[in-house]
């Protein structure tokens, strides 16, 4: 091993330990979505739920085996790794007609979903699509520069933060219509908003400490989450939701 791969692993000592709180973060906020209503779910949300799960731990277990020097098994991990990473784009973009189903029905019986108007499902479809292609993205990134390793290890830990929004947004919105109503309006658009803020402080916090703040990934998944902010203007978009009605069918 040379000097420089040494320094660069070092840099990275203690990160498995870290990347438990993106984890954590992503389980207690879709626990209530998912584990609340488990036998209804369909089977798109089970099989998504558990190739992000594994995603994630995914995510713990390398940076393990790096620090430890394990690297046959690092490599081997990887293999497997990147084709869990297919599964859950792949299991995610699969699952967007779901959105398009819920937006034509609170067309056909308003008031369905609450306050959820159907330009907010519209709106999520649009945003999942981009988050979901940011994260592919970040991960041909990764295999492409596997020889570097501050560069592969950063590529991977930025799909962290750009898949966040769905399982935190969800529990913010839950918690939401806890405190304040599940009729609350305040509920369709305020969580996602401070859910994209939380992502983002915790994003320039990792990217602050791994010395990776003038990144690509980063400003990838920077791009990623601000872009999220913009679903309430897509969605309420009749070409666009005429767009998404005919390509992906609910």
């Amino acid at each position: 091993m040379t000097v420089e791969m040494s320094k660069g692993l070092e840099r990275y000592d203690g990160l498995y330990l870290w990347m438990i709180i993106p984890m954590a973060v992503m389980q207690i906020g879709i626990f209530p979505d998912y584990w609340g209503d488990l036998t209804d779910n369909a089977w798109a949300v089970h099989t998504h739920y558990w190739t992000a799960t594994l995603w994630y731990l995914f995510l713990i277990l390398q940076p393990y085996y790096a620090e430890r020097r394990q690297f046959e098994r690092h490599r081997t991990n990887g293999i497997i790794g990147f084709f869990l990473a297919g599964g859950v784009a792949l299991t995610a973009l699969s699952a967007l007609h779901r959105d398009i189903a819920n937006a034509e029905l609170s067309t056909r019986m308003p008031g369905q979903f609450g306050p959820f108007e159907p330009w907010f499902f519209y709106g999520i479809a649009v945003v999942e699509f981009v988050m979901m292609s940011a994260f592919i993205f970040a991960i041909i990134q990764a295999i492409r520069h596997r020889r570097s390793l501050a560069d592969h290890a950063w590529w991977l830990i930025s799909t962290v933060f750009i898949i966040m929004m769905p399982s935190l947004g969800r529990g913010l919105g839950v918690l939401w219509a806890v405190i304040f109503g599940k009729d609350d309006p305040g509920q369709v658009t305020l969580p996602l908003y401070l859910t994209t803020a939380i992502i983002i402080a915790l994003l320039l916090w990792a990217a602050n400490r791994y010395g990776r703040f003038n990144h690509p990934a980063t400003w990838l998944a920077l791009g990623a989450n601000l872009f999220n902010l913009l679903f309430e203007p897509l969605g309420k978009s009749a070409w666009l939701q005429g767009i998404l009605r005919s390509v992906i069918k609910g």
